[in-house]
């Protein structure tokens, strides 16, 4: 039976037959007989089994050449895979595409992994390559097979784990990277992030320098749409960063950046708004690390860390990627999502800026301010304001602070880009943005005033300069309609109402400033802003109505106008109030007036009950001698040399003279009232007018009397007296009541500075001015002025001997 199964022979044993000629050879012995039938299936058996034989060494024989291509040279087995590759391409475009070629692309893999890294690294160039092509196939059976095959070798891969210094597991794990970039496919994206989720689950101890592709494919599963992958991706990034970081972070440290760079991507997808809050609060957890773990930054030897000095390592791979990150989320995200990654970045820099280097703090700052980069701002106008309203608004506040809480540790020269951006702000043509910038500069000089050298407090002054003259709104002077007549007529002054308390004397934006306490708040603030400019559009189409394209148009360029030019008048205000606050101190002044306003009201008081103990002349002074003047100095006064001082009173005064001018002008106030600029009477510029010569008296009398300034007080009493009769003659000349009502706190404090002095000293003022003072009687002053006015004209009788001492002012 053995001999029948390998051949048939003949009768005399003299030849062998191969099976199908000994079929026929027995065919022709028996020819009809019965046997036949039962040897011709016997025959068929051992056909099939001897086709079975051949087929099973077939199979053999050809794994027998895969298997032992592992021990072909380095030259053979790249050519091997190569051919192979291409093999199973051609494979693939068959229908329906066979997959055997690149099976055994995988066995190969197998079998070759334990070649030296040169060349493996020959190999996986071709294999890599090929994954590539073969998992972004259009048949997702295909795909799928490719992903699944990948990840088994990945698996084994990485199982072997990678020394020091070596870079294979990121060549290895690129296939992944390039899969997720380029499949559209759902089903296969989101097996890419379960397979790389599985890696990291599985053998988060053994990878090295794989961390860099496995924070690559999870920053592009962030940008997707589906909740699934964004969810599984942003799952496993939380377990890398609250448990991989804290137990190997010596593994993790090369990707750390890339890791940032991750949560940000999460942060910005606006479809999960959930998943941006939590990325934001794990960029706060990398802080964490980056302070408590500098060690591990400063021991690390990265390639791109050879020129770095030891000491900025953790700068440049820890705490400059954490903040730059946060700035982008800033600058790319919606405003809950950027009002939080803001809260935090300077959450950060308040609670580790102490470990920060200078050189750290420039940077930083480089980075900071690029928020408020015109370029970067939102393209509508709509946007825009948001922008400036609640992110530019809460970061200047930020920045502020920190520049306050890290002043010795900042580079000085970081203030001038501090005093940029101030700026910056307040020339703005958004309300809210422009109050914050002075109310942030006058912050900023109060607290760290004390602190400035000579220099600085040259370039502080030289910036509130600057922001006056560029708030000045010299267009008031010559704004024309395009349909006003150059040549015309101003109606008469009486026939349109000049109620200095009901149209442009800032009621609207003393209010404001009340209610936020000069410390703006962007949502209350931005409703009243918001209030406030549809009443104004709502009044001003009123009074305009156009009745064409071409005349609308018109109406709102000068409406735009009209907004800037309010804009910088109420900045005006606002530096008014602010050298005021910054020379001596918030409130001070306030305090100052309404002591002046108290002793004349007690004088008016005396002599309106017409009691019997009325002060004699001398009994007044002693209220003026023993008020309090003040003098604590709270503010920077002290700290601030003559120069500086007199350069603040120079713009005080120019911005009086502009105001002083303006309200003079009451053709250009007709215009503008006629155009609808402040709705129901002509504008006019009181308050600026009459605050910011007060502010100019205080500091020039404070200086006088400063005995440590005594070399200047020629200087000083040339400006008090020219300052001083100045502005008697221009009261005197006034035709409003309102007007001069408007005036009668600035003379109450010129007249009140001339009693507090000594008697050469008020001898010297009072004579000069004495006629323009007399003046001032023929109208009808107010009580208090009134009163302060006698008890000087008295002091005058006495210091020229014209009245006895102990003259009664009764």
């Amino acid at each position: 039976m053995e001999n029948v199964l390998e051949y048939v022979k003949d009768k005399k044993n003299t030849r062998t037959y191969p099976v199908s000629l000994s079929t026929k050879y027995v065919i022709r012995i028996v020819g009809k007989s019965t046997r036949w039938c039962q040897l011709s299936k016997r025959m068929q058996t051992i056909q099939d089994q001897i086709h079975e034989t051949s087929s099973q060494n077939i199979v053999v024989s050809v794994d027998r050449v895969f298997s032992g291509s592992a021990r072909l040279d380095g030259d053979a087995i790249v050519a091997f895979v190569r051919s192979l590759c291409h093999v199973s391409m051609d494979e693939l475009h068959y229908n329906p595409p066979r997959m055997f070629s690149l099976l055994k692309l995988v066995e190969i893999s197998y079998y070759n992994m334990g070649r030296i890294r040169l060349q493996w690294s020959r190999i996986w160039e071709f294999v890599g390559d090929h994954f590539n092509k073969v998992a972004c196939n259009p048949l997702q059976d295909v795909a799928f097979f490719a992903v699944d095959s990948l990840r088994q070798l990945t698996m084994k891969f990485l199982e072997k784990g990678e020394f020091p210094n070596f870079r294979f597991q990121k060549e290895f794990l690129k296939p992944f990277e390039v899969i997720m970039k380029k499949n559209s496919s759902s089903t296969i994206r989101d097996m890419v992030v379960r397979c790389v989720t599985h890696f990291v689950d599985s053998q988060a101890k053994n990878i090295r320098s794989g961390w860099k592709n496995i924070f690559s494919v999870f920053q592009m599963a962030a940008a997707d749409t589906d909740p699934q992958i964004v969810e599984l991706a942003f799952q496993t990034c939380s377990h890398i960063v609250g448990v991989v970081f804290e137990r190997q972070f010596a593994s993790v440290l090369d990707s750390f950046q890339d890791a940032v760079k991750c949560l940000s991507e999460f942060a910005c997808n606006a479809s999960f708004p959930d998943t941006s809050m939590e990325a934001i609060r794990l960029i706060r957890q990398c802080a964490k690390y980056a302070a408590e773990k500098p060690q591990f930054f400063r021991d690390h030897a990265a390639e791109d860390l050879i020129n770095v000095p030891e000491e900025d390592r953790v700068w440049v791979k820890g705490w400059f990627p954490v903040l730059f990150e946060l700035s982008c989320i800033i600058n790319r995200c919606k405003l809950d999502v950027r009002t939080r990654a803001l809260t935090v970045m300077f959450e950060i820099m308040k609670t580790y800026g102490e470990t920060y280097s200078q050189n750290w703090w420039t940077e930083l700052f480089n980075v900071v301010f690029r928020i408020f980069d015109n370029m970067k701002l939102p393209d509508t106008q709509i946007e825009k304001i948001e922008w400036m309203t609640t992110t530019c608004n809460h970061a200047l506040y930020a920045i502020v602070d920190v520049f306050t809480q890290f002043y010795d540790e900042i580079p000085p020269r970081l203030i001038d880009n501090l005093y940029c951006q101030l700026k910056w702000c307040v020339n703005q043509d958004n309300e809210i943005l422009a109050k914050s910038g002075t109310n942030c500069f006058e912050n900023f000089v109060i607290t760290c005033g004390h602190r400035f050298t000579p220099h600085i407090w040259e370039r502080t002054c030289a910036c509130i300069l600057e922001i006056f003259r560029s708030t000045l709104p010299e267009i008031l002077m010559t704004w024309r309609h395009d349909a006003e007549p150059s040549g015309t007529t101003a109606i008469n002054d009486t026939s349109l109402p000049d109620r200095t308390d009901s149209s442009f004397d800032y009621s609207i934006v003393e209010s404001a400033s009340s209610q936020h306490n000069r410390m703006v708040q962007a949502g209350n603030t931005a409703s009243l802003n918001s209030s406030i400019s549809n009443q104004q559009e709502f009044n001003l189409s009123n009074r305009l109505s156009p009745t064409n394209s071409i005349e609308r148009s018109k109406t709102q360029s000068d409406f735009h106008i009209f907004q800037l030019l309010t804009i910088k008048c109420i900045v005006q205000l606002e530096l008014i109030q602010t050298i005021d606050d910054i020379v001596f101190y918030p409130s001070t002044s306030k305090k100052e007036d309404l002591q002046n306003i108290a002793i004349a009201q007690k004088l008016t008081w005396f002599q309106t009950k017409a009691l019997a103990n009325v002060p004699s002349g001398q009994q007044a002074l002693t209220y003026f001698a023993n008020s309090d003047d003040f003098r604590d100095d709270c503010g920077m006064y002290n700290n601030m040399g003559l120069d500086q001082l007199l350069l603040l009173v120079d713009c005080l005064i120019e911005s009086h003279m502009f105001a002083r001018a303006f309200n003079s002008n009451h053709e250009q106030r007709n215009i503008l009232w006629k155009a609808g600029y402040r709705g129901k009477a002509k504008p006019n510029l009181l308050t600026q007018e009459t605050h910011s010569i007060a502010c100019a008296f205080r500091i020039l009398f404070r200086l006088f009397s400063d005995s440590k300034r005594s070399d200047s007080m020629d200087t000083l009493k040339r400006r008090i007296l020219k300052l001083a009769h100045g502005s008697l003659e221009y009261y005197v000349t006034l035709q409003s009541e309102s007007h001069r009502d408007a005036w009668t706190s600035v003379l109450i404090l010129i007249f009140t500075k001339f009693l507090k002095l000594n008697d050469d000293r008020f001898k010297y003022f009072s004579g000069d001015i004495y006629s323009i003072v007399a003046e001032t009687v023929v109208f009808d002053l107010k009580p208090e002025l009134r009163y302060i006015l006698r008890e000087f004209l008295l002091r005058v009788g006495r210091a020229f001997n014209v009245t006895s001492e102990l003259t009664g002012s009764n």
